[in-house]
């Protein structure tokens, strides 16, 4: 971990800590793995350094198609260096076919079909298990506004058009994603919004497209095969490990570790914000 340094927050799967500079923060990725609310937990080796990985890429790609991101750089293996935002406590999930919470609800078999990609909303509260909420919920508690709402949900949209078709090209069906948002507060009071958090087999759900095997996080929560077998399928496909893989003995292999490139994101140096109506103001540090 190198020099100490101030620790931010620790959630299920990582630890934020103080960045270089005020206006930064830093993503330590860990190879806990957790399910049902953290009923089931496991140590994993390599999730944390696949997750990285995998999200770092993805942010990239979604800067070039013009969705602004907190993502800045990946600082090594498992860390990366992020804007620091406000976060608003409200995670958005996008579904194409039915799997998950969605049938369990509804009773609808798993792998139907969406007749159009669903948005749902959760309010982001380990302790209530994120409820499953209403964009009237969100507003009358105030966890975002409608001008908000309004940047929020055509985000999403745009990143599900975009990780439908890179997932395709790649063999895999895109099922559903989480995605989280946060603030970032300009320096006369202006408004942006940026897409935060990560986007990973941790937070999508990504089946084989011929075979139908599942290589995200569903194989931890339901025993259906090596967690981490799965997710370096995916890096693979996205040409982020070489095909060989990164794990040796089910270790890091440190040879292959070392020769990874680092990812920048290069367009977030250059980008221009569009500002966001709000009722809000902003929070002074």
């Amino acid at each position: 971990m190198g020099t100490k340094r101030t620790k931010i927050y620790e959630g299920k799967a990582k630890i934020l800590y103080e960045g270089p500079t005020s206006d930064t923060v830093v993503h330590y990725f860990k190879d806990d793995a957790t399910a049902f609310n953290a009923e089931k937990k496991a140590t994993i080796a390599g999730k944390g350094v696949l997750n990285n990985r995998i999200s770092s890429h993805i942010m990239t790609k979604l800067e070039g198609i013009g969705i602004p991101t907190h993502f800045l750089r990946s600082m090594n293996m498992r860390e990366q260096l992020t804007r620091k935002v406000e976060i608003i406590p409200v995670e958005v999930v996008v579904r194409n076919i039915a799997a998950g919470s969605l049938c369990k609800r509804l009773g609808v078999k798993e792998g139907t079909y969406l007749a159009k990609p669903l948005v749902e909303f959760y309010y982001k509260d380990d302790a209530l298990g994120d409820p499953l909420i209403s964009e009237d919920h969100i507003i009358t508690f105030g966890w975002a506004d409608p001008y908000e709402m309004e940047e929020i949900v055509a985000m999403a949209w745009r990143i599900n058009d975009y990780l439908n078709g890179m997932f395709m090209g790649l063999g895999l069906k895109l099922v559903d994603f989480k995605v989280e948002f946060g603030r970032l507060w300009g320096e006369y009071g202006e408004l942006y919004i940026l897409l935060a958090d990560e986007i990973s087999p941790d937070t999508c759900r990504l089946w084989d497209t011929e075979t139908g095997e599942k290589l995200d996080k569903d194989r931890f929560r339901f025993d259906l095969g090596d967690l981490v077998e799965g997710y370096q399928e995916i890096a693979k496909r996205l040409g982020l490990i070489p095909e060989g893989g990164l794990m040796k003995e089910g270790e890091i292999n440190e040879d292959v570790a070392s020769q990874l490139e680092e990812i920048e994101n290069e367009l977030a140096k250059e980008r221009k914000f569009k500002a966001v109506k709000t009722t809000k103001k902003p929070q002074k540090n």
